[in-house]
C-alpha cells in the first residue's frame, strides 16, 4: 500500500530545490509516493501553506532555508519566521531546517524557537545525508547534521550556563558590532550591557578587557 507524503519545499535558489526534489524521488522507498511544491519565497510558502489547510490536505513535511527575502507585507523577515508560523497553523507537519549559518547562537535560536525535527547544515549536506534525514524525520525524528549535533555536545558537556541576552551579546560582538551599539539592539541601558560583558569575562576567565579574547574563550567552548 502506498504512503502519500505532500512535501513544501522553500529556497529562493531554484537550482538547489531540483537538487533536493531529485535527491528524494530519486532515493524513497518503493511505497512512497511523494507529492512535492515549491515556492521561492516567503509570500509563496505562505500561500502553498494557506491552501493546504484549506484544502484539507495539510503538508506532511517542510523543507525550509532560513535565508529567505522578506515578505511583502514584512510581517516575515526569513525562513526562521516562515518556520514558526508553519508550527503554528501545520502543528503535525515535520520541519526540516537546511541553511548555511553554522554560527553557535543560530543554532541555539533555531532549536529553540522552532525545536525543528531535522536540523542540516548546507556545508554539511550531501545527498545521501539530505535522503537519510528525510527518512529518518518521517520514522525517527529529530535527524541533525554533524556540525548542529558538535554544538549541542559542546553545549550539554560544558558547566557554563549564560542566558540569552548574555548569548545574543556574544553573537552581536562576533559580527562587528560595538559596545557602545549593543545597548540599542538588546534594548537594554550601556550599563546594563557592560556590567554582562563583566559576568561573561568572569564566566570565561578572561582577564585582559578584550573582546576577541572573550570570543576566542566562547568559542572554544562552543557559544559563539
Amino acid at each position: 500500500m502506498s504512503e502519500k507524503i505532500k512535501i513544501l519545499m522553500i529556497d529562493d535558489h531554484p537550482m538547489i530545490i531540483e537538487g533536493y526534489q531529485n535527491t528524494l524521488l530519486f532515493t524513497k522507498k518503493e511505497s512512497q509516493e511523494l507529492e512535492i511544491d515549491i515556492a521561492n519565497n516567503c509570500d509563496e510558502a505562505i500561500a502553498y501553506m494557506d491552501k493546504s489547510i484549506q484544502n484539507e490536505a495539510p503538508y506532511n513535511v517542510l523543507f525550509v532555508d532560513i535565508s529567505l527575502p522578506p515578505s511583502s507585507d514584512g510581517l516575515m523577515s526569513s525562513g526562521e519566521d516562515l518556520a514558526e508560523y508553519a508550527r503554528r497553523i501545520l502543528p503535525k507537519a515535520k520541519i526540516i531546517i537546511l541553511t548555511m549559518f553554522n554560527e553557535s547562537f543560530r543554532i541555539h535560536n533555531i532549536i529553540k524557537t522552532i525545536d525543528p525535527e531535522g536540523f542540516l547544515i548546507k556545508s554539511d549536506l550531501t545527498s545521501s545525508e539530505l535522503a537519510s534525514a528525510f527518512q529518518a524525520v518521517l520514522n525517527n525524528p529529530p535527524f541533525y547534521s554533524g556540525t548542529v549535533n558538535s554544538h549541542i555536545r559542546k553545549a550539554i558537556t560544558s558547566d557554563i550556563v549564560i542566558d540569552d541576552k548574555n548569548r545574543k551579546i556574544l553573537h552581536l560582538l562576533s559580527q562587528g558590532v560595538k559596545t557602545k551599539n549593543l545597548a540599542s539592539h538588546l534594548d537594554i541601558s550601556l550599563s546594563a550591557v557592560e556590567k554582562r560583558k563583566k559576568h561573561l569575562r568572569d564566566v570565561f576567565d578572561v582577564n585582559d578587557g578584550q573582546d576577541e579574547t572573550l570570543l576566542n574563550e566562547a568559542r572554544k567552548k562552543g557559544f559563539v
